[in-house]
């Protein structure tokens, strides 16, 4: 009687690992799309630099504001990582990364292996390199903890100083202005959100905070960041001898791309950190997706195109592979309670014609830019309401030769 040996069945291969660097909202858009299209595809680890799961950053002005609170902004709790299998290490920050071995040294001692890595690390927020500008009394307006110590400090203060009168800069004078702050916003040209509104927009926007409190230098030629000879804040020194007295100063002057790692790593990094169309870097098994890429030469700041790069990046890590990022036109809108404003495509006036209405006595200011018969560009103030509508009708070109006079007064009509 013989007996045939049966071969070992070939062991199960392991799932590969997928470590992401940073769980803002570009990282965790792109793991939940993955999730969507293929759940067991990776071992997914996600590293956070702060001590908890996501949050929606957008909505740090109305925490800033008392409008919400922390628990209301969270996207991501630690248990929903848990229940999709994902391992969160959270209030770590990455050391190294030996692409060789393909491994991740953590700052504490740990080392994570990977299949495939995605960075998506960020930005960092600019700090103007005046005179005394590391003084701790002069903070940033990035995270949650900035604003928890915006919130600590600013109690005390007789007078908040906020440099820069961008997006960031007047969502937080206006929520430490909500909050019974007095607050003063510098801004070094002569209209507020310059590279979002025209000038008449602004005035009105100008007029509107200055009504709610909020105090405004503009044109502002700043010097240095002056103390007082105990070392505390004083204030805010002018090029022209003039001194605007502040015991915090708050710089909200933009951002900067967060490629420190990237270089470490000897990736190609530009501005930010180089990525193809499929989102992947000069290392075919490493990705990267938001403020800390650069696509064709363009940075993204706006949460819209990070989240599409999200989409497309998720589609390569599925394996799907037939996704591809394009630059598209984004819009822009301000988060301040009682101010509605709308913004998109090119409203320079360069090579344009322009149609303006203006109702004065309700706030309301429209102004939309016509090039070859299609609509390229629209701020509207006060009245929103036809602002994606516009934004549609930019973002596919559609010739509106037909409408054009209508058009102010809505799409539909």
């Amino acid at each position: 009687m013989s007996s045939t040996v049966q071969p070992l069945a070939a062991p199960l291969p392991a799932q590969p690992r997928l470590v992401v660097v940073g769980n803002g909202m570009a990282a965790m858009r792109t793991v939940e799309e993955l999730l969507a299209l293929h759940p067991e595809r990776y071992h997914i680890t996600v590293i956070s630099k702060e001590p908890h799961g996501s949050y929606n950053r957008i909505l740090l002005s109305p925490v800033l504001a008392g409008e919400k609170n922390f628990d209301q902004i969270m996207l991501n709790r630690p248990e929903w990582y848990a229940e999709h299998g994902i391992s969160l290490k959270a209030g770590v920050t990455v050391q190294a990364v030996n692409r060789a071995r393909r491994e991740v040294q953590l700052d504490n001692g740990e080392v994570l292996g990977y299949e495939r890595l995605l960075l998506a690390t960020g930005s960092n927020p600019f700090m103007i390199p005046l005179p005394n500008h590391q003084h701790p009394a002069v903070i940033s307006f990035r995270d949650i903890n900035d604003v928890e110590t915006m919130l600590t400090n600013a109690a005390s203060c007789q007078n908040v100083i906020v440099i820069g009168g961008g997006l960031l800069g007047l969502e937080a004078a206006n929520g430490l202005n909500k909050r019974g702050i007095k607050v003063t916003v510098v801004h070094d040209t002569d209209y507020l959100l310059n590279r979002q509104l025209d000038a008449e927009a602004a005035n009105l926007l100008k007029n509107f905070l200055q009504q709610q409190g909020v105090s405004f230098v503009l044109n502002a030629k700043t010097d240095h960041i002056a103390l007082h000879d105990d070392g505390s804040l004083k204030g805010l020194a002018f090029k022209d001898g003039t001194m605007l007295d502040g015991q915090l100063i708050v710089m909200a002057v933009g951002v900067r791309p967060n490629v420190q790692l990237a270089k470490d790593m000897g990736l190609q990094v530009d501005k930010a950190i180089v990525v193809n169309d499929t989102l992947q870097t000069s290392d075919p098994r490493i990705y990267a997706v938001g403020e800390c890429v650069q696509h064709r030469g363009a940075l993204f700041g706006l949460v819209a195109p990070l989240f599409e790069q999200a989409k497309v990046c998720a589609n390569h890590l599925a394996e799907l592979g037939f996704a591809c990022f394009s630059q598209k036109t984004t819009a822009t809108t301000l988060k301040v309670t009682g101010v509605n404003l709308y913004s998109a495509g090119d409203f320079s006036g360069i090579d344009s014609e322009s149609v303006i209405y203006r109702d004065a006595p309700n706030s309301i200011y429209k102004r939309l830019f016509f090039k070859h018969e299609k609509l390229i560009g629209a701020v509207l103030y006060g009245d929103t309401q036809d602002g994606m509508a516009y934004f549609n009708l930019i973002q596919n070109a559609t010739p509106v030769g037909a409408i054009r006079d209508q058009l102010m007064f809505g799409v539909a009509v």
